[in-house]
């Protein structure tokens, strides 16, 4: 018994770890291949792979994604490793159609054949055998927000209750909702941190932050996620981690923090609080590039009608006596009609100016909007901290000026000012010499100085980052592919997928559990193991040994007692 315990024991004790922690190199490798293999085609012949369907319903048209992933590692402090899924030609799979799902609001029963063609397009592309596992996520986002809430809910409930009768995907109720603002921001967040890597926390060499975690003052190391800031036409947005909670000044700032800070939890384990965050989600309607641009003109001719009254002057009532515009090229002309009303304007390219005209624009033009200079903003650690700029902010730094990537004020303004000052001919001669992005158009060139000078304002004085700020970078592409909210939202709707897989791989080693207990990694023990064996072996021979001499000495005494019976005595025979 003693023996086979032993043997036991060695055996679990020369078992490896089931998770032990690849090298910091090896770890780096995988992830640089990870990347190669997510630009790829996907493996469909490969039955170990999960996949998932999300559409995206927008104001201008609906788009749907189909994503995959391998199957979990069993390792709950780690994520799901979710990917864009790619066809034959490495083309990621994706279809838009126009317009947006809002034209329903009048005839909810055609929700569903609006949505038909994006769903057989991702049927197509998932295996069949596979769709009754796929999950499908239908989220609407501004187009839906638009509509009254009575309409929004019967578009949801025709989706709901017809596409399961045509798809076998796995689709229910909550599947199918209108996501808000902030909603949208957070899955932006994530998706981008999500490609960057700043969730896999056990790589060491990347900048950590300290987070405080609840109200009991618990607090952890791990890596520093990055914020982004995405400037559309429209409106303007703004989503980063909040390290600490930290204490609010008032009431009101308490109230206004809880409608733009969001606290979830990624990780498959509730109990687990690795993946936990907070993040500030702060979307500025009317703050996007071409809306300032028109709240600018209409600011303008107001203020220039005003001035006309006051000093009877005729400023910008005739091509002659033009309004000169320090936010465009020297030398272009232009007109501005509102209401009935034409301002003549001629482009004086003062970039100075134009900045410092555009500041009162931060405050909001009206009730409705909100002031992006008095909005409440979670505090920025501006010396240990990372940012993104997209949209807007990249076509500003790179279509003309060629600056994208990382970002520095000095430059910007240097570039952007040079640009500014440039007369209007010269600027076209370039742009048809092929000098600038081909991204770049009539419409880039035209208002590049007044975008320049508007996104200067925003990160600067709305946003308040210093000057010599050094970890914002402007990017359209992060490792070479476009990142979209939609991947946030897979990462966070299939966050506790890894369970099932866990469960499963818990009842299947139940009965072999009791051999990976941590204590039989202790290299004492296994030493301790192999002296029970050769002590057993040694009183097994010992006992053996003893036995041996008994029978011996048996033996012996038998052989005695029967001479000493048996044979005669001298002296004694048959007779005379």
């Amino acid at each position: 018994l003693a023996l086979a315990v032993g043997l036991l024991l060695l055996l679990a004790a020369a078992a490896p770890r089931r998770w032990a922690t690849p090298p910091r190199a090896a770890r780096r490798d995988e992830r640089y291949l990870a990347r190669v293999e997510e630009l790829t085609a996907t493996d469909t012949e490969d039955s170990a792979l999960n996949y998932g369907v999300v559409v995206d319903c927008g104001s201008s048209g609906s788009r749907v994604f189909v994503y995959f992933w391998p199957p979990h590692n069993g390792n709950p402090h780690d994520l799901l490793d979710i990917r864009q899924m790619r066809d034959r030609s490495s083309r990621p799979i994706v279809k838009k159609i126009k317009p947006g799902i809002s034209v329903a609001a009048a005839a909810p029963e055609q929700a569903t054949p609006y949505l038909r063609p994006l769903l057989q397009f991702a049927a197509a592309h998932v295996p069949a055998e596979k769709h009754k596992e796929t999950p499908l996520y239908i989220l609407c986002t501004a187009g839906m927000r638009l509509l009254p809430e009575g309409q929004q809910a019967a578009i949801l409930e025709d989706l709901v209750r017809n596409v399961p009768l045509e798809f076998d995907f796995l689709f229910s109720k909550s599947h199918a909702e209108v996501i808000s603002g902030k909603q949208e921001g957070v899955y932006a967040w994530i998706g981008i941190n999500f490609v960057l890597g700043r969730f896999d926390h056990e790589d060491e060499e990347d900048a950590v932050v300290t987070v405080a975690l609840g109200d009991q003052g618990e607090s952890l190391v791990r890596k520093r996620t990055v914020g982004i800031l995405d400037m559309g036409g429209a409106s303007l947005q703004i989503a980063y981690e909040v390290p600490d909670s930290g204490a609010f000044s008032s009431p009101q700032q308490e109230e206004a923090a809880k409608s733009l800070l969001a606290e979830f939890n990624l990780g498959c384990d509730v109990q687990h609080t690795g993946h936990v965050y907070r993040v500030y989600v702060n979307t500025f309607l009317g703050f996007g590039g071409n809306f300032a641009r028109q709240r600018y003109e209409e600011l303008v001719l107001n203020q220039t009608y005003v001035n006309n009254r006051l000093h009877s002057q005729q400023t910008g009532l005739s091509p002659e006596t033009p309004f000169l515009d320090p936010c465009l090229p020297v030398g272009l002309e232009d007109t501005v009609a509102r209401g009935g009303q034409t301002l003549y304007v001629r482009g004086r390219g003062d970039w100075p100016a134009c900045s410092e005209l555009l500041q009162p624009l931060l405050a909001g033009s009206n009730s409705s909007q909100a002031s992006l200079v008095g909005a409440y903003k979670a505090p920025i650690d501006f010396g240990n901290s990372e940012f993104y700029g997209f949209s807007e902010f990249f076509y500003c730094t790179e279509d003309v000026l060629r600056l994208g990537g990382r970002y520095s004020a000095p430059t910007f303004t240097s570039a952007a000012q040079e640009y500014c000052s440039q007369r209007w001919e010269v600027l076209t001669q370039r742009f048809r010499g092929g000098l600038y992005s081909a991204h770049a158009d009539q419409h880039r060139l035209k208002y590049q100085c007044f975008k320049s000078a508007w996104m200067y304002q925003v990160l600067h004085q709305g946003f308040r980052f210093p000057l010599d700020y050094p970890s914002l970078r402007t990017a359209q592409l992060v490792y070479d592919r476009e990142v979209q909210w939609t991947l946030g939202a897979i990462l966070y709707k299939t966050r506790f997928l890894p369970l099932r897989d866990l469960r499963q791989e818990n009842i299947r080693q139940a009965h072999a559990s009791w051999l990976r207990l941590s204590f039989v990694y202790n290299h004492y023990l296994f030493f301790a193991c192999i002296l029970v064996v050769v002590l057993a072996i040694v009183l097994y021979l010992l006992r053996l040994r003893r036995i041996h001499h008994r029978q011996l000495r048996s033996a012996q005494l038998t052989q005695l007692w029967l001479d000493k019976v048996v044979v005669p005595p001298p002296g004694q025979g048959n007779g005379p």
